[in-house]
């Protein structure tokens, strides 16, 4: 490997994100529980957030509208002001969520500043992920952060565009085989999967990835093995 940049999800690969999606959602159940059993609420929810990505996007305040929408849906137009205020202040709560660290990132960090150019390349709400950067207080260690309105191959190709650095010079770190890995493989950069505990329903993917440049670490600082540091 001849690595040029390194790049980094955010979301379940440096911070905590996935379960308080999966607990607000819980609670918004819990919420509607005089409407539909849990599992049907969580399905319609989703089938609502997906339908809703190409207007929203990802990140929190898409997930507060959908289930806003999902509210109104499965109540027939019935649900409460109060209701609504409620989830809205589901919405805030996990706005206002201190950042939680996963385990040895900022030590694999640590470990590879300066012998490589790190960056940020996630997904979300640009404002939201700007201030986990910020509170996270990992902003320090990376060259540039980039807020893309999604993953696919059209959008790392931008991306590599502006870094102005080819396919093979480029590794993409996080737990989404689906939009950290298999894009970047495309286009002949390197793959590594980091897996987390918890997986959105979006990103989970059914078959084996095989591919020369794949590689899947148990944890982040196994990286730095990968790497020979």
């Amino acid at each position: 490997m001849d690595l040029k940049i390194i790049a980094f999800d955010a979301d379940d690969t440096l911070f905590v994100n996935e379960p308080y999606f999966q607990k607000t959602e819980q609670v918004f159940c819990d919420l509607l529980s005089d409407y539909l059993p849990n599992h049907e609420l969580q399905k319609e929810l989703f089938r609502i957030e997906i339908q809703n990505l190409d207007l929203y996007g990802y990140g929190i305040k898409g997930f507060v509208l959908s289930m806003i929408e999902t509210a109104y849906l499965v109540s027939d137009h019935k649900i409460s002001p109060s209701t609504i205020g409620k989830i809205i202040a589901l919405g805030k709560e996990m706005i206002q969520q201190p950042i939680e660290l996963i385990n040895g990132v900022e030590e694999t960090l640590q470990a590879l500043q300066g012998k490589y150019k790190l960056i940020v390349a996630t997904k979300g709400d640009l404002k939201d992920q700007q201030r986990k950067l910020h509170d996270s207080g990992l902003g320090p260690y990376f060259h540039h952060i980039e807020v893309m309105a999604d993953k696919q191959v059209l959008n790392y190709q931008k991306l590599l565009q502006r870094l102005e650095v080819p396919p093979e010079n480029f590794m993409m770190i996080g737990n989404s085989l689906k939009s950290d890995v298999l894009p970047v493989l495309e286009l002949g950069g390197y793959g590594v999967h980091v897996p987390f505990h918890v997986t959105w329903e979006h990103e989970k993917i059914s078959h084996q990835v095989e591919h020369p440049h794949f590689t899947a670490i148990d944890q982040l600082p196994d990286l730095l093995t990968i790497l020979h540091l």
